[in-house]
Protein backbone atom coordinates (compact mmCIF):
# COMPACT_ATOMS: atom_id res chain seq x y z
CA UNK A 1 0.00 0.00 0.00
CA UNK A 2 0.94 3.63 -0.94
CA UNK A 3 0.88 6.21 1.50
CA UNK A 4 -1.93 7.54 0.25
CA UNK A 5 -5.35 8.33 1.34
CA UNK A 6 -8.41 8.08 -1.01
CA UNK A 7 -11.42 10.59 0.50
CA UNK A 8 -14.81 10.46 -1.39
CA UNK A 9 -17.76 12.65 -0.75
CA UNK A 10 -21.40 10.76 -1.38
CA UNK A 11 -24.70 11.64 -1.32
CA UNK A 12 -27.09 8.77 -2.21
CA UNK A 13 -24.20 7.09 -4.25
CA UNK A 14 -25.18 3.20 -3.76
CA UNK A 15 -25.03 2.27 -7.64
CA UNK A 16 -21.47 4.06 -8.32
CA UNK A 17 -19.25 4.08 -4.64
CA UNK A 18 -18.36 0.05 -4.88
CA UNK A 19 -16.82 0.28 -8.41
CA UNK A 20 -14.91 3.42 -7.04
CA UNK A 21 -13.81 1.66 -3.65
CA UNK A 22 -13.03 -1.82 -5.20
CA UNK A 23 -10.93 0.50 -7.99
CA UNK A 24 -8.52 1.46 -5.21
CA UNK A 25 -8.37 -1.77 -3.43
CA UNK A 26 -5.24 -2.84 -2.14
CA UNK A 27 -3.64 0.93 -3.17
CA UNK A 28 -4.49 3.31 -0.81
CA UNK A 29 -3.43 2.74 2.89
CA UNK A 30 -6.57 4.80 3.76
CA UNK A 31 -10.36 5.46 2.68
CA UNK A 32 -12.52 8.12 3.80
CA UNK A 33 -16.00 8.93 2.89
CA UNK A 34 -17.63 11.75 3.83
CA UNK A 35 -21.13 11.22 3.18
CA UNK A 36 -24.27 13.84 3.24
CA UNK A 37 -26.83 11.79 5.03
CA UNK A 38 -27.42 9.33 2.55
CA UNK A 39 -30.57 7.52 2.54
CA UNK A 40 -29.84 4.02 0.43
CA UNK A 41 -26.74 1.22 1.17
CA UNK A 42 -24.16 4.19 0.44
CA UNK A 43 -22.57 3.91 4.14
CA UNK A 44 -23.15 0.43 4.37
CA UNK A 45 -21.22 0.06 0.96
CA UNK A 46 -18.59 2.14 2.46
CA UNK A 47 -17.82 0.43 5.52
CA UNK A 48 -17.91 -2.92 4.05
CA UNK A 49 -14.92 -2.21 2.23
CA UNK A 50 -13.22 -0.80 5.09
CA UNK A 51 -13.60 2.98 4.35
CA UNK A 52 -13.74 5.73 7.81
CA UNK A 53 -16.95 7.26 7.47
CA UNK A 54 -17.41 10.75 8.53
CA UNK A 55 -21.27 12.45 7.94
CA UNK A 56 -20.73 16.42 7.08
CA UNK A 57 -23.98 18.24 5.70
CA UNK A 58 -23.94 19.51 2.27
CA UNK A 59 -23.25 23.26 1.80
CA UNK A 60 -20.82 23.60 -1.61
CA UNK A 61 -18.62 21.27 -3.38
CA UNK A 62 -15.97 23.33 -2.34
CA UNK A 63 -16.53 23.13 1.48
CA UNK A 64 -17.39 19.47 1.39
CA UNK A 65 -14.23 18.24 -0.48
CA UNK A 66 -11.81 20.34 1.66
CA UNK A 67 -13.44 19.03 4.79
CA UNK A 68 -12.71 15.46 3.24
CA UNK A 69 -8.70 16.18 2.29
CA UNK A 70 -8.75 17.51 6.05
CA UNK A 71 -9.95 14.17 7.52
CA UNK A 72 -7.03 12.03 5.49
CA UNK A 73 -3.85 11.49 7.53
CA UNK A 74 -1.59 9.98 4.80
CA UNK A 75 1.92 11.98 3.11
CA UNK A 76 -0.56 11.73 -0.15
CA UNK A 77 -4.12 12.55 -0.93
CA UNK A 78 -6.50 11.38 -3.74
CA UNK A 79 -9.83 12.73 -4.09
CA UNK A 80 -12.30 10.90 -6.28
CA UNK A 81 -16.27 11.04 -6.87
CA UNK A 82 -18.30 8.06 -6.60
CA UNK A 83 -18.90 8.01 -9.94
CA UNK A 84 -15.38 7.76 -11.13
CA UNK A 85 -12.60 4.67 -11.05
CA UNK A 86 -8.78 4.59 -10.68
CA UNK A 87 -7.34 2.88 -13.73
CA UNK A 88 -5.35 -0.41 -13.35
CA UNK A 89 -2.46 1.39 -15.17
CA UNK A 90 -3.30 4.42 -13.00
CA UNK A 91 -3.17 2.13 -9.99
CA UNK A 92 0.52 0.89 -11.07
CA UNK A 93 1.90 4.23 -11.74
CA UNK A 94 0.85 6.02 -8.85
CA UNK A 95 2.48 2.73 -6.35
CA UNK A 96 5.95 3.50 -8.44
CA UNK A 97 5.70 6.86 -8.17
CA UNK A 98 4.81 7.90 -4.66
CA UNK A 99 7.29 4.84 -3.40
CA UNK A 100 10.03 6.67 -5.50
CA UNK A 101 9.28 10.10 -3.13
CA UNK A 102 8.67 12.59 -5.66
CA UNK A 103 9.53 16.35 -5.68
CA UNK A 104 6.22 17.58 -6.92
CA UNK A 105 3.62 18.24 -4.29
CA UNK A 106 0.92 17.60 -6.60
CA UNK A 107 -0.54 15.78 -9.47
CA UNK A 108 -2.78 16.10 -12.52
CA UNK A 109 -4.31 13.16 -13.72
CA UNK A 110 -5.46 12.54 -17.66
CA UNK A 111 -9.26 11.43 -17.50
CA UNK A 112 -11.25 10.10 -19.96
CA UNK A 113 -15.26 9.73 -19.90
CA UNK A 114 -18.12 6.31 -20.29
CA UNK A 115 -20.97 7.00 -21.78
CA UNK A 116 -23.43 4.41 -22.98
CA UNK A 117 -20.34 1.69 -23.00
CA UNK A 118 -18.06 3.41 -24.89
CA UNK A 119 -15.07 5.70 -24.06
CA UNK A 120 -15.46 8.64 -25.95
CA UNK A 121 -12.09 9.62 -27.54
CA UNK A 122 -13.52 12.81 -29.05
CA UNK A 123 -15.77 16.02 -28.84
CA UNK A 124 -13.41 17.78 -26.17
CA UNK A 125 -13.69 14.99 -23.85
CA UNK A 126 -10.48 13.33 -24.74
CA UNK A 127 -7.94 15.55 -22.95
CA UNK A 128 -9.37 16.52 -20.11
CA UNK A 129 -6.78 16.61 -16.78
CA UNK A 130 -7.47 17.75 -13.43
CA UNK A 131 -5.32 17.68 -10.35
CA UNK A 132 -6.72 15.08 -7.81
CA UNK A 133 -3.51 14.14 -6.06
CA UNK A 134 -2.20 16.57 -3.76
CA UNK A 135 0.68 15.66 -0.69
CA UNK A 136 -1.15 16.23 2.26
CA UNK A 137 -0.85 20.57 3.67
CA UNK A 138 -0.36 21.23 -0.43
CA UNK A 139 -3.44 22.18 -1.20
CA UNK A 140 -6.69 23.25 -0.69
CA UNK A 141 -9.90 23.19 -2.82
CA UNK A 142 -11.43 26.49 -3.83
CA UNK A 143 -14.47 27.66 -5.97
CA UNK A 144 -17.44 27.50 -3.97
CA UNK A 145 -21.14 25.60 -5.13
CA UNK A 146 -19.62 24.42 -8.69
CA UNK A 147 -16.26 23.89 -10.69
CA UNK A 148 -14.24 23.21 -7.61
CA UNK A 149 -10.48 22.73 -7.76
CA UNK A 150 -7.36 22.28 -6.12
CA UNK A 151 -5.07 24.71 -5.14
CA UNK A 152 -1.87 23.80 -4.67
CA UNK A 153 1.24 25.81 -2.53
CA UNK A 154 3.88 23.72 -4.89
CA UNK A 155 5.44 21.99 -8.03
CA UNK A 156 2.57 20.28 -9.59
CA UNK A 157 3.21 17.26 -12.04
CA UNK A 158 1.42 15.63 -14.71
CA UNK A 159 0.46 11.48 -14.36
CA UNK A 160 0.23 9.42 -17.29
CA UNK A 161 -2.43 6.65 -16.01
CA UNK A 162 -6.20 7.84 -16.74
CA UNK A 163 -9.34 8.10 -14.28
CA UNK A 164 -12.09 6.95 -15.86
CA UNK A 165 -15.34 8.87 -15.32
CA UNK A 166 -18.52 7.07 -15.52
CA UNK A 167 -21.29 10.18 -14.95
CA UNK A 168 -24.33 8.55 -16.28
CA UNK A 169 -25.59 5.18 -16.00
CA UNK A 170 -28.19 6.36 -18.69
CA UNK A 171 -30.44 8.74 -20.15
CA UNK A 172 -32.61 8.61 -16.83
CA UNK A 173 -30.28 9.04 -14.26
CA UNK A 174 -28.47 12.55 -17.10
CA UNK A 175 -31.94 13.86 -16.85
CA UNK A 176 -32.11 13.19 -13.14
CA UNK A 177 -28.83 15.16 -12.82
CA UNK A 178 -29.45 18.02 -15.33
CA UNK A 179 -31.98 19.57 -12.65
CA UNK A 180 -29.62 19.88 -10.05
CA UNK A 181 -26.62 21.04 -11.68
CA UNK A 182 -27.93 23.42 -14.58
CA UNK A 183 -29.42 25.66 -11.21
CA UNK A 184 -25.77 25.78 -9.74
CA UNK A 185 -24.31 26.99 -12.80
CA UNK A 186 -27.35 29.32 -13.47
CA UNK A 187 -26.72 30.54 -9.70
CA UNK A 188 -23.05 30.84 -9.92
CA UNK A 189 -23.31 32.91 -13.10
CA UNK A 190 -25.70 35.01 -11.33
CA UNK A 191 -24.01 35.94 -8.07
CA UNK A 192 -20.81 36.59 -10.67
CA UNK A 193 -23.19 39.36 -12.15
CA UNK A 194 -23.68 37.84 -15.34
CA UNK A 195 -26.91 38.89 -17.13
CA UNK A 196 -29.34 36.55 -19.55
CA UNK A 197 -29.00 37.46 -23.56
CA UNK A 198 -31.60 36.52 -26.52
CA UNK A 199 -27.83 35.22 -27.91
CA UNK A 200 -27.50 32.98 -25.53
CA UNK A 201 -30.66 30.60 -26.95
CA UNK A 202 -27.86 30.44 -29.97
CA UNK A 203 -25.66 28.71 -27.66
CA UNK A 204 -26.44 24.94 -27.30
CA UNK A 205 -26.46 25.06 -31.63
CA UNK A 206 -22.80 26.81 -30.93
CA UNK A 207 -21.88 23.56 -28.27
CA UNK A 208 -23.67 20.76 -30.33
CA UNK A 209 -21.70 21.91 -33.60
CA UNK A 210 -18.50 22.24 -31.89
CA UNK A 211 -18.35 19.21 -30.13
CA UNK A 212 -19.54 17.07 -33.30
CA UNK A 213 -17.78 19.06 -36.01
CA UNK A 214 -15.09 21.19 -34.47
CA UNK A 215 -14.12 18.54 -31.81
CA UNK A 216 -14.60 15.33 -34.19
CA UNK A 217 -17.14 14.09 -31.83
CA UNK A 218 -18.53 12.20 -34.54
CA UNK A 219 -16.18 9.56 -34.71
CA UNK A 220 -17.31 8.55 -31.30
CA UNK A 221 -20.51 7.08 -32.80
CA UNK A 222 -24.01 7.51 -31.37
CA UNK A 223 -22.59 7.75 -27.82
CA UNK A 224 -20.69 10.96 -29.28
CA UNK A 225 -24.03 11.82 -31.37
CA UNK A 226 -26.00 11.54 -28.06
CA UNK A 227 -23.66 13.27 -25.14
CA UNK A 228 -23.56 16.03 -27.67
CA UNK A 229 -26.65 16.81 -27.83
CA UNK A 230 -27.13 16.80 -24.55
CA UNK A 231 -24.62 18.71 -23.38
CA UNK A 232 -26.36 21.18 -25.96
CA UNK A 233 -29.55 21.00 -24.29
CA UNK A 234 -27.67 21.39 -20.88
CA UNK A 235 -26.55 24.42 -22.29
CA UNK A 236 -30.04 25.64 -22.95
CA UNK A 237 -31.38 24.36 -19.82
CA UNK A 238 -28.71 26.73 -17.86
CA UNK A 239 -29.36 30.02 -19.40
CA UNK A 240 -33.15 29.76 -19.14
CA UNK A 241 -32.66 29.39 -15.46
CA UNK A 242 -30.39 32.24 -15.53
CA UNK A 243 -33.04 34.09 -16.85
CA UNK A 244 -35.56 33.34 -14.02
CA UNK A 245 -33.46 34.37 -11.51
CA UNK A 246 -33.08 37.68 -13.35
CA UNK A 247 -36.69 38.13 -13.21
CA UNK A 248 -37.26 36.94 -9.93
CA UNK A 249 -34.24 39.07 -8.37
Amino acid sequence: MADLSVVVITKDEEHDLAACLDSVKGLAAEVVVIDNRSTDRTVELAKARGAVVRERVFDDYASQKQFALEQATRGWILSIDADERVTPELARELERLLAAGPAEDAFELPFEVEFMGRVLRFGGLGSERHLRLVRRGKGRFVGGGLHEGLEVDGRVGRAAGRIRHVPYRDLDEYLAKLGRYTSLAAEKRHRAGRRSSPLDHLRPCWELFARLVLKLGLLDGTPGVVYAGLSAFHTWVKYVKLRELEDRS
